[in-house]
């Protein structure tokens, strides 16, 4: 079992930074995926940013491509995203998720088997 746990939400003006962590911690499972999604109230999970759990460019929503930056940090197990020049419309909670597989479509909620609790992001304007 994998356990994922977000850290680093909060408030912040608009044009402003945030980091956000997610720990992974579990034994005996592997993992080849790693997602980024956030959650708008009344609004539906949407794809944020995906990185492979071994290394290589990330992938990015059209909505933060140029201002948020996925990474891995690889002696903590921990994967960031960066968040620049934030938006109020980046208000949301911030969930990441593990997927065991290489994903058909890594943009998509289904394929991630595992979830962190989220955390909150709001920008003000």
């Amino acid at each position: 079992q994998v356990q994922l746990v977000e850290s680093g939400g909060g408030l912040v003006q608009a044009g402003g930074s945030l980091s956000l962590s997610c720990a992974v911690s579990g034994r005996g499972v592997i993992i080849d995926d790693m997602g980024w999604f956030r959650q708008a109230p009344g609004k539906e999970r949407e794809f944020v940013a995906n990185i492979r759990w071994s290394g290589g460019a990330p992938h990015y929503a059209d909505s933060v491509k140029d201002r948020f930056t996925a990474s891995r940090t690889w002696a903590k197990n921990t994967v960031t995203l960066r968040m620049d020049r934030l938006k109020p419309e980046d208000t949301a909670v911030y969930y990441c998720a593990a997927s065991n597989r290489r994903p058909a479509n890594w943009s998509r909620v289904y394929e991630y088997d595992y979830w962190g609790q989220g955390t909150q992001v709001t920008v003000s304007s």
